[in-house]
C-alpha cells in the first residue's frame, strides 16, 4: 500500500505562513520606498550649487524673510519672490551672489505653476510652460531653464498657480530644487534618479497585458469567473500607467508637459474606477449598494473627462471633485465591506479585510496631498504593490485549476450527453417494437371479423390501413419527435378504421395548437386505451375528444372519454393498457414531458399531455 506523504508539521502552520507573506511584502515595499519615496522630486548632486535667498509675500500681504524648511502656500495666491540667487562651492562654502559672469543658466522644478522672472529693470521673462504649445494652464510638473543674465541686483520672481488644491508644496520643491543647468548630464542625472519608478511602472503594464490576454482566453473558454481577471488586468494596466507617468523627470522622457498630466490623471481615475468595481463584484448580499456606486463613479468620471475636452475647465481642475467624489464612493463600499465582514466565513474575511486596504490608502493620499505632506498617491502605489504580487501568486494558481476543472466537466458532460443519447435512442426502440405491433394485431383482427360479417367495409378497412401504412409507417421508425399536425394523422387513420368496428361510437378533434413537436404513436395508443376500457364496456355509443391547446410554457393535449372510468385510487395497472408506460418514458426522455391521468367512475377519463415549449421546438 502506498504510503502518504506527510508535510512537517511546522509547514502546516498557519501562523508561519502569514510571517513568510509578511517578509516578502515587506521587502517589495522597502525596494519601492527606496527608489520612490524618498523626496517630491529627486534632483542631481549639483542642486546644491544655487539657492534664492530673500523675502516673499503672498498676493498684497505683508513681506516675510525665506527661511530653509519653513512652508510657503501655494495655493493662497500668487507669491512673489525678492531676494538674489547664491551660490556654494562644492564643499558647501558660500562664494556670494550668482551673477551671469558664471555662465550657467538655472534649473526650476514647476509643478502645475507658472514662473516669470523679472529683472532689476522691470523686464519679464516667462518660463517656457506658459508658450503656446503648453497654453496658461500649467498643467504639468517639468524642469524649466531660466538664462541667468543678471548681476548683483535684487530680482522678483512671480509664481501663479491657476489651480488652489493638488500642489500646495509647489513653492517649497521649487526654493529645495534650484540647480545649475549642465545640459546633457542634467537632464541624463534626473532621467537616472527616476528610472527604476518607470520601469515598475513598465513592468507593471506588461504584466497586466499578459492577465487581460488571460482574461480574454477564460471568456472564450467560458472560463467561471473570468470577468474577475479583465478587471484585475485594467486594474493593473492603470496602476502601471500611473507609475510610469509619475516619476522622476517624465518631462524628459515625455516632453508633451500637458499630455504628461492628462495620461496621470486619466491613469489615477481608471485605476480607482476599476479597483471600486472588482471590489463591489467581490461583494453579496451589498451588491446592489455596491453597483449603484459603482454606476454613479463611471457617470461623474465621463462628465469630468466630457467638460475636459470642451476646454471649459481645466482637466487638472477637475481632479478635486473627482477625488471627492471617489471617495464618497469609497465610504460607501467601506459600509459594504463591513457589513460583508461581520457575516463573512475565514477566507472571505482575508478577502473584505483586504479590500478596505487600499480604500483607506486612497483617502489618506488625499488629505496628505491636501495638507501638502505629500503629492500624489504614494501610499496607494505602495499597497498597489503588495496586492500585484499576492495576487499575482494567486492567480497563477487558479487559472491552471480552472482550466483543469472546465476540460474535466467538459469531458465528464460530454460523457453524460454520450451515454443518455445511447440510452434515449434504446428505451426508444424497445418502446417502439412494442407498441407497433399491438396496432398492427389489432387492426388485422378487426380486418378478419368484418371479412366474416361484412366484406364491403372490410375492403374499405383494408384500404384505410394501407393508406396509414404507405403514408406513416415511415415515422414508426423514427426515433426523433414529429410535428403534432403528423401525429394527428396517425389518430385520424387509426379512427378511420375503427369507426368501421364502432359505428356507435363518436371521435371530436379541437386543434387549437398544431405547431409543436410530440413523440410519434402518442395520442393514437392513448385513444386506443379509451375504445378499450372506457368505450367498449358501455352498453352503447360512447364519445372520445382530443383537444389541443397551448399556455404561456407549454403545449397541452387532452384525451377525453365519457366511458366506464375507473377509481384512481386503486394502483393502476398500466400492463393493461397499452403502453401507457411506454408513452410516459417516451414523453420524458424525448420531450421532457408528463403524462396525467384523472378518472371518475360511471363519467369518464381525462388523459392530460404536457409539454414544456422549450422542449418541444
Amino acid at each position: 500500500m502506498q504510503k502518504k506523504k506527510i508535510k512537517p508539521d511546522f509547514l502546516n502552520k498557519p501562523m508561519l505562513k502569514i510571517v513568510g507573506i509578511l517578509l516578502m511584502l515587506l521587502s517589495v515595499v522597502c525596494l519601492f520606498w527606496q527608489g520612490n519615496v524618498s523626496s517630491t522630486q529627486s534632483t542631481p548632486a549639483m542642486l546644491a550649487s544655487v539657492y534664492f535667498a530673500g523675502d516673499y509675500r503672498i498676493g498684497d500681504g505683508e513681506w516675510q524673510k525665506i527661511v530653509e524648511g519653513e512652508h510657503i502656500s501655494a495655493t493662497q495666491g500668487d507669491v512673489t519672490l525678492r531676494g538674489n540667487f547664491h551660490k556654494l562651492n562644492p564643499y558647501g562654502e558660500y562664494e556670494g551672489i550668482y551673477t551671469y559672469m558664471d555662465g550657467l543658466p538655472i534649473a526650476f522644478y514647476t509643478n502645475h505653476i507658472n514662473v516669470t522672472i523679472y529683472d532689476a529693470d522691470g523686464n519679464p521673462y516667462e518660463m517656457d510652460n506658459e508658450n503656446p504649445i503648453f497654453g496658461k494652464s500649467a498643467c504639468g510638473v517639468s524642469w524649466e531653464a531660466y538664462p541667468f543674465n543678471h548681476g548683483e541686483e535684487v530680482i522678483e520672481i512671480v509664481v501663479h498657480n491657476p489651480h488652489n488644491f493638488g500642489n500646495e508644496n509647489a513653492i517649497d520643491e521649487m526654493l529645495s530644487n534650484v540647480a545649475l543647468w549642465d545640459g546633457i548630464d542634467f537632464t541624463k542625472e534626473i532621467l537616472d534618479d527616476g528610472s527604476a519608478q518607470r520601469t515598475e511602472g513598465l513592468l507593471f503594464t506588461i504584466a497586466s497585458l499578459m492577465f487581460l490576454a488571460i482574461a480574454l482566453f477564460s471568456s472564450l473558454i467560458h472560463l467561471k469567473n473570468s470577468e474577475i481577471f479583465w478587471l484585475f488586468g485594467l486594474v493593473g494596466l492603470f496602476a502601471g500607467g500611473y507609475f510610469t507617468y509619475s516619476s522622476t523627470g517624465i518631462s524628459f522622457w515625455s516632453e508633451s508637459i500637458v499630455s504628461n498630466t492628462t495620461i496621470l490623471g486619466a491613469s489615477m481615475i481608471f485605476y480607482m474606477f476599476f479597483l471600486s468595481v472588482f471590489i463591489a463584484s467581490a461583494l453579496k448580499g451589498t451588491k446592489k449598494v455596491g453597483g449603484i456606486a459603482c454606476a454613479v463613479l463611471g457617470t461623474a468620471n465621463t462628465l469630468f473627462f466630457v467638460l475636459s475636452m470642451t476646454k471649459k475647465v481645466f482637466f487638472y481642475d477637475t481632479w478635486l471633485y473627482w477625488a471627492i467624489l471617489q471617495n464618497v464612493v469609497n465610504f460607501c463600499l467601506l459600509g459594504c465591506l463591513v457589513k460583508e465582514l461581520m457575516q463573512a466565513n475565514n477566507k472571505e474575511r482575508w478577502i473584505y479585510g483586504g479590500a478596505i486596504v487600499p480604500l483607506l490608502a486612497f483617502a489618506v493620499d488625499c488629505v496628505a496631498t491636501w495638507f501638502g505632506g505629500w503629492q500624489g498617491g504614494r501610499i496607494s502605489q505602495i499597497v498597489f504593490v503588495m496586492f500585484f504580487m499576492v495576487a499575482i501568486v494567486v492567480m497563477l494558481r487558479i487559472v491552471p485549476r480552472s482550466i483543469n476543472a472546465i476540460a474535466k466537466a467538459k469531458e465528464l458532460e460530454t460523457e453524460k450527453l454520450l451515454l443518455n443519447t445511447q440510452l434515449t435512442e434504446s428505451r426508444v426502440s424497445i418502446m417502439m417494437s412494442q407498441i407497433r405491433p399491438h396496432f398492427i394485431y389489432n387492426t388485422l383482427g378487426s380486418i378478419e371479423q368484418l371479412c366474416e360479417i361484412d366484406p364491403p367495409k372490410a375492403g374499405e378497412l383494408v384500404h384505410n390501413f394501407a393508406k396509414y401504412l404507405r403514408g406513416n409507417f415511415g415515422e414508426l421508425d423514427n426515433p426523433q419527435p414529429i410535428l403534432m399536425s403528423q401525429e394527428m394523422e396517425h389518430v385520424h387513420h387509426y379512427t378511420s378504421i375503427e369507426n368501421v368496428r364502432f359505428p356507435d361510437m363518436t371521435f371530436a378533434f379541437e386543434m387549437n395548437s398544431n405547431d409543436f413537436h410530440i413523440p410519434a404513436l402518442t395520442i393514437q395508443p392513448i385513444v386506443e386505451n379509451a375504445i378499450k376500457h372506457g368505450l367498449m364496456k358501455l352498453s352503447e355509443g360512447g364519445t372520445i375528444k382530443v383537444i389541443s391547446y397551448e399556455t404561456e410554457d407549454s403545449y397541452c393535449v387532452l384525451v377525453e372519454d365519457n366511458g366506464i372510468g375507473f377509481d384512481t385510487s386503486v394502483l393502476l395497472d398500466e400492463r393493461k393498457h397499452v403502453g401507457l408506460r411506454n408513452i410516459r418514458g417516451r414523453l420524458q426522455a424525448m420531450v421532457n414531458g408528463t403524462l396525467e391521468i384523472e378518472s371518475v367512475v360511471g363519467e369518464g377519463t381525462k388523459v392530460l399531455i404536457t409539454i414544456p415549449k422549450e422542449a418541444s421546438k
